[in-house]
Parts: C-alpha cells; sequence; structure tokens
C-alpha cells in the first residue's frame, strides 16, 4: 500500500533540491509524477518550483482554495512543495489520495514557523502521516544541526509579522535551539 510522507527540515535543508532529484529520477524511468505546490508561494514564479540554486521544474498543479488534481491514471508519485502553506483539508485529500488511489504523496516543507508554531498542514501531517523523515542541515552561526528557522527585518531578528510570509536568506535563516534564543535575546525580543 502508497504511503503519504512528510519530510520536514528548516529554510535552507535543501527539501525542493529533495524534491526535483526526486521527480527527475522517476522521469529518468519514464515514469509520470505530479509536481504540486500553493499558489501562495510565488517567490520564483507562480508556477515554478525552484531551489534557491537556481534548479527549477514547473509545478503540474499549483494549489488555491480546493485541490483539484487531474487524471490519475498513469501517476506514480505525487510530489509537493512548500506543503506547509496548505490547508490542512488539502492533507486530508492527499492522504485519501494515497489510499485510494495506491499512489504515493510525498510533502516538503517547514515544521514550524519563525516563532518555533507548527504550521496547521505540518500539524496534520505530523497526525496523518505513514512516514516523518527529517531533512538536516545546520546551523548558520555554528555546526550544531538547526531546528528552527530565524527571520530578520534589515538583519535584526524578529518575531514580527504574519507567520506565514515569503521570503530566502535575505529574511529567513536556518539556526539551532541556542543561537535562536541568543540572538533573539541579543536583538531584545522576548521569547
Amino acid at each position: 500500500m502508497a504511503k503519504l510522507y512528510f519530510r520536514h527540515g528548516t529554510v535552507g535543508s535543501a527539501k525542493t533540491l529533495n524534491l526535483l532529484a526526486v521527480a527527475h529520477n522517476y522521469r529518468q524511468q519514464d515514469k509520470q509524477v505530479l509536481l504540486l505546490k500553493p499558489e501562495f508561494d510565488t517567490r520564483f514564479g507562480r508556477g515554478v518550483i525552484q531551489t534557491r540554486a537556481g534548479i527549477s521544474m514547473l509545478a503540474d498543479v499549483v494549489v488555491g482554495d480546493t485541490l483539484e488534481v487531474p487524471d490519475l491514471t498513469h501517476i506514480v508519485c505525487i510530489l509537493v512543495d512548500e506543503c506547509q502553506f496548505l490547508h490542512h483539508t488539502h492533507i486530508d485529500r492527499l492522504r485519501e489520495i494515497t489510499h485510494t488511489n495506491n499512489i504515493p504523496v510525498i510533502c516538503y516543507g517547514l515544521r514550524t514557523d519563525f516563532r518555533t508554531n507548527l504550521f496547521p498542514a505540518a500539524r496534520r501531517l505530523f497526525e496523518l502521516a505513514d512516514s516523518i523523515e527529517e531533512v538536516k542541515t545546520t546551523c548558520n552561526y555554528c555546526l550544531r544541526k538547526a531546528i528552527f528557522n530565524l527571520k530578520l527585518l534589515d538583519g535584526v531578528p524578529t518575531l514580527s509579522g504574519p507567520s506565514a510570509e515569503l521570503g530566502c536568506e535575505e529574511k529567513y535563516l536556518p539556526v539551532c535551539a541556542g543561537c535562536y534564543d541568543d540572538r533573539h535575546r541579543a536583538a531584545g525580543n522576548r521569547l
């Protein structure tokens, strides 16, 4: 039976690079995959799934308020980028597709926002996923494993603003728990 996978990591942990490598490998074997991304993620274009290194593929489905998928007859795997921006009901639908159509669904995304709170879609994936895997990277400031996303405003750590806000290295950095706390304290932020 196919599984629903959640592969999570901090910003800069190469989640999208991993997704594109999986898609490439399937396509090299002449197998059809379906690439999904939320419409909220417009950093590199509405229908573009792109790594920070510049490698990209076009999404087959851009998910808005509803998750509408095309005919799945020849699809062998569904890959979802930036899944934290989906609605939790989309996760329910992806699980349904996995079990009804016997198609593995691999969701890549963030676990928590810059305040260390779970995204609703990530929470639902923790509740429903058959397999949960961490995509690891090191802290931007030391050699420990990064577990949090540090948000910057004009280069200074901040806890203000919406939990879902687009950005790359100019706005978010991967950090360990110690550096997260230290950087916020140094900036005068109350944790």
